[in-house]
This record gives C-alpha cells, sequence and structure tokens, in this order.
C-alpha cells in the first residue's frame, strides 16, 4: 500500500539549516533597511551642515529626507516582522514532517517593487539636490557671492535695485510685526561730504521677545543684536544683500541649539527680499 506524500517527504537538518539561512538573509535586509532609512533621514542634517559652510546658497528643502528614511525605516520593521512569521510557519510545517512552503511570490514582488520605487526616488533626489544647493538649476556661479572663510557673513544677490529691495524688506517686516529701528544710509552719508559711493543701506530690526532670550543666555549676543540686514551695490551695479549666519552667531556667542531659530528667521526675509 502506498503511504502519504506527508509521510513520504523526509524532513533532515539540512532543511531546518535552509530555513535558518534564508530567515537571517530577510534579517539582514531588513536591517539594511533601517540603517539606509536612518542615514536618508538624517541626510537633511548634511544638508544644513552643508550650507552653513557654504552661506551663499540658498536653502535646500530637506525635510522630504526625513520622510523618506522614516518610510525605510517602517520598510525594514515590516521586512524583518514578515520573515519572522515565514520562518516560524516554516519550522511547523517541517516539524509536521511537511515541506516548506515558499514564500509567496506576490510578496517578493511588493517588497521588490518598494525598494525599487525608493531607489527612483533617493535617485532623483541625489541629482535634485546639487541645483537646489546652487539655487536652482540653471544659475551661474555669479548669481551667489561666497564668502570669506570664517567671516560669518552670507551674501545672496538681488533681484532689484539697493531701494526696492529695502522696501519689501520693510514691507515683509511690517507685515510680520517686527520693528524696524533704523535704516542707516551710508552713501547717503557720504554724499554729504562729497565722497561718492555706490547705493549702500543697512537695516536694523528686531523683536524684543526673540532677541532678549538671546541676550539672557548670551549677554555678548547683545554686541550683534538687533539683527541687522546690508544691502549695496557693487562697482558693476549688482545688488546683493549681506547678514550674519545663524550659526555663525550661534558659535561666536555659544548660543543655545533651541535659541537658532529666534535668528534664523534673517535667512528667510533675507531671501524673500531678494527674490
Amino acid at each position: 500500500m502506498d503511504r502519504p506524500a506527508a509521510i513520504e517527504h523526509r524532513v533532515d537538518l539540512s532543511d531546518y539549516l535552509a530555513a535558518e539561512r534564508t530567515f537571517l538573509a530577510w534579517l539582514r535586509t531588513g536591517v539594511a533597511l533601517m540603517g539606509f532609512g536612518f542615514v536618508v533621514a538624517r541626510f537633511g542634517i548634511l544638508l544644513q551642515e552643508l550650507r552653513f559652510s557654504e552661506p551663499a546658497a540658498a536653502a535646500p528643502p530637506h525635510g522630504i529626507s526625513r520622510w523618506f528614511g522614516t518610510m525605510l525605516m517602517v520598510g525594514g520593521i515590516a521586512v524583518i516582522a514578515h520573515s519572522a512569521q515565514s520562518y516560524a510557519r516554516t519550522v511547523r510545517d517541517l516539524d509536521r514532517g511537511e515541506p516548506a512552503r515558499p514564500l509567496p511570490p506576490s510578496r517578493v514582488v511588493v517588497i521588490a517593487a518598494f525598494l525599487a520605487v525608493f531607489g527612483l526616488a533617493l535617485a532623483w533626489r541625489m541629482v535634485s539636490v546639487p541645483d537646489l544647493a546652487r539655487g536652482g538649476p540653471g544659475k551661474s556661479e555669479e548669481t551667489a557671492m561666497a564668502s570669506t572663510a570664517g567671516d560669518g557673513l552670507v551674501t545672496r544677490p538681488s533681484n532689484h535695485s539697493v531701494d526696492q529691495t529695502l522696501e519689501k524688506l520693510e514691507s515683509l517686516l511690517r507685515a510680520k510685526g517686527v520693528t524696524i529701528f533704523a535704516v542707516v544710509d551710508h552713501s547717503g552719508e557720504a554724499a554729504k561730504v562729497g565722497i561718492e559711493m555706490p547705493p549702500t543701506k543697512l537695516l536694523i530690526f528686531g523683536n524684543p521677545k526673540a532677541g532678549t532670550p538671546l541676550m539672557l543666555a548670551a549677554p555678548t549676543s547683545a554686541i550683534d543684536l538687533p539683527l541687522k540686514i546690508l544691502i549695496w551695490a557693487d562697482a558693476q551695479g549688482k545688488v546683493w544683500v549681506t547678514y550674519n549666519s545663524p550659526a555663525y552667531l550661534q558659535q561666536r556667542h555659544h548660543l543655545p541649539p533651541e535659541l537658532l531659530p529666534n535668528i534664523a528667521v534673517v535667512e528667510a526675509l533675507a531671501a524673500k527680499a531678494a527674490e
């Protein structure tokens, strides 16, 4: 009499070891996804550091890196959980003397599609970041003026005249309820004494609610506060906007990192006025 197929199938140690090797391979895949996701999530911080080291560059939108990284880490956790479930099922089958069931092809396809989509997204991200860091595609090196290493100055080009840029900046400040303490017309004062000077104006502004905590934390920061933005034209008539880098001010006065947003607003204001 013929014996049942389940009894005829003989399970030996190699079947268990094969299942274990497969499980460990999936574990490595899951851990790799989680590790890579962490790197991608922190990629935004790297872009921030690059922006500080090249202060004339436009601020890159790095928040998307955090989402990419988080989803990769979630995917890694899902792969580990699924592999554990499949391994437990395979061991149960082997214990019963039944042949191990392979992973359904649909699940393999889903995992491969997930990795392929994220690979394409990350490739696009890597290609697009350099252009963003330079202020957009098609920008030449003349669109951003590199600051001297260590001087803490950020200089970006303006698409308007000195007066137009100043007027736009003043409107932005008034709309946000920020106090304008003074406008120093350096070129105007030079003209009064008979010295010709390209248009150069310094805008001094601030908000006591933002500035006072900085001075309480580091009294020496008062020498650089209120915040200042210089709008000036070079010998060729090109207009530039210059301000102190928030990162430089933080390092110079040893400001707590949580107070950095209090002065980081100067970057957004300068960029908006210059565009």
